[in-house]
């Protein structure tokens, strides 16, 4: 994949053909967006708890289960049953949204609980995939 190092404007401005003067990098996607890609899996957001974080409804989620789980990481946890994608309190047990509107999750010992990653990175797609959506059943 060739990448083009330049600054897009969203406006409309007259400015001259990003191609005149570029760099010509050989640098797939995977090699940006995934450190450990045999340890790596991708979700799709639901929700908007973590907004504040920059996660919004419907973003693909790169979940590293390899990357180290520090205190305040964004993770991927199985919380009871359910995928949940939350910050994580180390310190005291908790799971926390990125919205006042929800209330800190305790985790106790009669949880059932285990981080399943640590999200390195998101991205919204402006044009539906097949290929991704089909995964989702």
């Amino acid at each position: 994949m060739k990448v083009i190092p330049v600054y897009i404007e969203a406006g409309i401005s007259g400015f001259e053909s990003p191609a005149a003067e570029y760099k010509e990098l050989n640098l797939s996607l995977e090699e940006l967006l995934l450190k450990h890609p045999n340890a790596t899996f991708f979700g799709l957001a639901n929700g908007r708890s973590m907004e504040r974080r920059g996660i919004f409804n419907g973003d693909v989620l790169v979940v590293d289960r390899a990357e180290y789980v520090s205190n305040g990481s964004v993770i991927v946890a199985n919380f009871n049953g359910c995928f949940v994608c939350k910050i994580i309190d180390t310190d005291k047990a908790l799971l926390l949204s990125a919205s006042d509107d929800h209330k800190p999750i305790e985790i106790t010992a009669s949880d059932d609980f285990q981080i399943e990653g640590v999200v390195t990175v998101s991205f919204r797609l402006h044009k539906k995939l097949p290929a991704l959506l089909s995964c989702l059943g």
